[in-house]
């Protein structure tokens, strides 16, 4: 297995449909590690059921083992953090 240092951008978008060189699985990128050791790794979510209708499981793979497949999924924008406004709360209540 090799490794890398990462130094830029990771090579696959988040919500990109990729497929294993090696399995044939394919799937829609979900998550992305990177580990001190330089490895970077992608968890792939298959978009198929199975037959009972529940979710299959995800599975891990090397960068260097996955290829980018047309298509995938369009991620919705999310805000960024930072600050936010102070937070209020109701006056306490008078005593006559």
């Amino acid at each position: 297995m090799a490794t890398r240092k990462q130094t830029g951008p990771f090579a696959i978008a988040m919500g990109a449909k990729v497929k294993d060189k090696i399995t044939g699985f394919t799937g829609i990128v979900i998550a992305r590690t990177e580990w001190q050791s330089g490895c970077i790794r992608y968890t792939v979510q298959p978009q198929a059921l199975n037959k009972d209708g529940t979710v299959k499981e995800t599975v891990t793979f090397d960068e260097e083992q996955l290829a980018t497949v047309s298509g995938g999924v369009k991620l919705a924008a999310r805000p960024a953090g930072g600050p936010k406004p102070a937070a209020t709360r109701p006056r306490d209540p008078q005593r006559i």
